[in-house]
Parts: C-alpha cells; sequence; structure tokens
C-alpha cells in the first residue's frame, strides 16, 4: 500500500515591524532626558530664584509643545 499525501504550501505570517516609538530602551532613554532636564531646570530655579520666572515661562510653553507633539504622533501612528 503506497500512501500519497498532498503538501499544501504553508503561509507564514510576515514579521510585524516595530515603530520606532515602541522601542523599550527608546523610551527608556526618553524618561531619562525627561527627567534630567526637569531636574536641571528645577536646580536652577531654586539656586537662581531670579531665573525662576523666565524658566517658568519657557517650561509653560515647551509642555504645552510638548503635548501637541505628542498627540500629533500618536494620531499619525493610527
Amino acid at each position: 500500500m503506497s500512501a500519497t499525501i498532498d503538501r499544501q504550501p504553508q503561509h507564514q505570517p510576515a514579521p510585524q515591524q516595530s515603530t520606532p516609538g515602541s522601542d523599550p530602551v527608546v523610551l527608556l532613554l526618553v524618561g531619562i532626558v525627561v527627567v534630567l532636564v526637569l531636574g536641571a531646570t528645577g536646580y536652577l530655579c531654586v539656586v537662581h530664584r531670579s531665573l525662576a520666572g523666565p524658566i517658568g515661562a519657557v517650561g509653560g510653553v515647551a509642555s504645552a509643545l510638548g503635548a501637541a507633539f505628542g498627540v500629533a504622533l500618536a494620531l499619525r501612528r493610527r
């Protein structure tokens, strides 16, 4: 007795391409940079009281721009 086996081509799923923002190392580095910048800004505000006003103004504008940039990136990935 001879058995014949039909071999069907098996399709392998394509590997998923990760987006650059989802890499854990990139997220860790971005987090470290943000913490260092905020720490340096806080230090300058405590040590040099005369710079607290201008640094606060720049920080407010930077936070608004950062939020807008984050929203733009989130909408772009969809």
